[in-house]
């Protein structure tokens, strides 16, 4: 049985050999740029099998951020063809949508990373060769203006080429509607499928029409920051803390055009720089990676911080879309906080303040994740404000915002990844904005005689003590994506009966869009599109979410427990059994 077994596991292998190298020889036509053909020459030598089956057997797909992967030769990987596909099946998709317009309109951005400006440009030359009017950024600029630009622009479509905070090796291509937000449901599958469509490369249009494309710049992002301004909601308490010192990183990526910009335009004085990570490089020289959910990437920013003893540390990702952030706690020691904490800061602000600036009507509502704080939800009880719980990715944020268009009005929202949205103008998370509104919740705090962090321990005192963690597990290539598949079928097909000791009293299973409350056996269907998306609540009030991620090679966990802080003093006891039960929860799943 053994040998019938490994006989027919090495025809699968040789199968797929044999049908990874008939794509790979494709890529040898005359059509092909010569570069990209030495690569591909070079992976087709029997040395190579294994990267040869990596950058082929697949072709890269839209996950909750779009088209993103290492950069190189193959249909799994970025570069020139995989980008002018997806350019092409989007313009055709475009063109299917929007046949009443004369001339369809599309914006296009980039960030720092190597061949952004290239893939840009790709993209700018594909869609005026199709005809249609593009307006690309003149230099790198941030995710969230391009999906500014979208709407003040009347655009059908957009483009940014970004792989967000991935290692240098990625890049990516997320396509976005004519309401700014990114492609969801119908259209990113619609979009796939004309792609597909897509044989050869001939059936790409690269030849671009110069009259087509007109090149924006600085005046535009006056227009952007002056939107992002006007969401003030306590100038005065700016006014009087204008000497907040706030120490600020784009981590070499696009922050560094507008956040600084956005600060001094709200108020703010003292913005010191890391002039090393000022620099935009794709390459990332000062940190392992550009991710500011990572301690590390914020080293440098919390040294500068110590020395001129700052209020606040800020440091966003490569395309300014996600920001982390550092403050003193009550012993005067600067801590990260996470994303679920941030956002709690700043959802609470935001609300509080526009019950106290009587803006609040009833028609006002929040949006987070399901694997985003449930403290925002209590937050947003109390003040009798509505919420929504949508998947992961910030396109379905947008989505609500889009549907409730006119009708009601959107305070804030965000997910625990790092990324806040406030006000209608952006559809997209935006660090630029983010920035303005953290610092502004800074100054407002340090007008009460309080920090960042004390604001942070009212809402425990007030709401109750939620501390939540991801746990990210890595898996690599075509063996690791089939290993998080089978994990992901193991805990749908055979759920635990309890972790930590503390009973699974219901389970949602959002690819099956069933709820399950495990005492009764009763189900309920769950409104939201389906996603490979597990959580498992537990008796004790514990919450488990489990999914692989759509734009990376792991599959996340993220483990939330809440506990009673009766008073300030206590905080660092009951932190520290939060922080034991969250580590058995995580451990049960190692």
């Amino acid at each position: 049985m053994y040998l019938c077994n490994q006989l027919l596991k090495n025809l699968k292998i040789s199968k797929m050999n044999e049908i990874v190298k008939n794509k790979a020889k494709i890529w040898l036509q005359e059509n092909i740029d010569p570069e990209i053909k030495e690569e591909v020459k070079e992976l087709l030598k029997p040395e190579n099998e294994k990267e040869l089956i990596e950058a082929f057997y697949k072709d890269l797909e839209f996950g909750t951020g779009g088209l993103r992967g290492i950069m190189g030769a193959g249909t799994n990987r970025m570069n020139k063809y995989t980008v002018g596909t997806a350019a092409q099946g989007f313009a055709n998709y475009l063109k299917k949508n929007f046949s009443e317009k004369n001339q369809i309109k599309v914006a296009i951005a980039h960030d720092c990373r190597n061949n952004s400006r290239f893939f840009a440009e790709t993209c700018a030359n594909i869609f005026s060769a199709n005809g249609f009017y593009v307006y690309l950024f003149d230099d790198l600029r941030p995710t969230p203006e391009l999906s500014f630009a979208i709407r003040h622009f009347k655009c059908q479509g957009g483009v940014v080429i970004t792989a967000s905070h991935n290692p240098k090796e990625y890049n990516g291509f997320k396509a976005y509607w004519e309401d700014g937000g990114q492609l969801i449901s119908p259209h990113d599958k619609n979009v796939i499928d004309e792609v597909r469509k897509i044989t050869d490369f001939t059936k790409i249009n690269f030849k671009g029409k110069k009259d087509n494309i007109e090149i924006i710049g600085e005046e535009f992002d006056n227009i952007y920051i002056n939107k992002i301004a006007a969401l003030s909601l306590s100038p005065e308490a700016i006014e009087r803390n204008s000497d907040l010192k706030i120490v600020y990183t784009p981590i070499h990526g696009t922050g560094v055009k507008l956040v600084p910009t956005a600060l001094k335009k709200i108020g703010f004085k003292n913005i010191y720089h890391i002039d090393a990570q000022d620099k935009t490089d794709g390459n990332f020289p000062t940190v392992i990676s550009p991710n500011p959910e990572n301690a590390e990437a914020l080293q440098m920013a919390l040294d500068k911080a110590k020395e001129v003893d700052a209020d606040i540390v800020m440091a966003t990702d490569p395309d300014a879309d996600r920001v982390g952030i550092a403050v003193k706690n009550n012993k005067n020691e600067f801590v990260l906080l996470n994303g679920n904490q941030t956002g709690a800061v700043l959802i609470y602000y935001l609300i509080k303040k526009w019950k106290e600036n009587n803006k609040l009507t009833g028609k006002e509502y929040i949006v987070k994740t399901i694997v985003t704080t449930e403290l925002l939800v209590d937050i947003a009880k109390k003040y009798k404000v509505e919420y929504y719980d949508v998947l992961t990715g910030f396109k379905f944020i947008a989505d609500i915002i889009k549907k409730n268009e006119g009708k009601k009005k959107f305070i804030g929202g965000g997910e625990e990844s790092y990324g806040y949205l406030a006000g209608e103008f952006v559809r997209d998370k935006d660090a630029v904005m983010s920035c303005a509104l953290i610092a502004e919740t800074a100054a407002w705090a340090k007008d009460q005689g309080k920090s960042f962090f004390d604001v942070l321990i009212d809402i425990y005192l007030e709401f109750g003590f939620y501390k939540e963690q991801l746990m990210n597990i890595v898996k690599k290539g075509k063996e690791g994506a089939e290993e998080i598949a089978s994990i992901m079928d193991k805990l749908r097909n055979n759920p635990p009966d309890e972790i930590n000791g503390s009973k699974v009293v219901m389970i949602k299973d959002y690819l099956k869009s069933i709820c399950k409350d495990i005492e009764t056996g009763n189900e309920s269907l769950i409104d939201l599109p389906k996603s490979n998306v597990l959580q498992f609540f537990l008796a004790d009030g514990s919450k488990v979410s489990v999914r692989p991620s759509g734009t990376e090679p792991k599959i996340k966990f993220y483990a939330s427990v809440k506990g009673n802080l009766n008073k300030k003093e206590d905080f660092e006891k009951v932190n520290a059994e939060l922080d034991t039960q969250i580590t058995n929860l995580l451990s049960f799943f190692k």
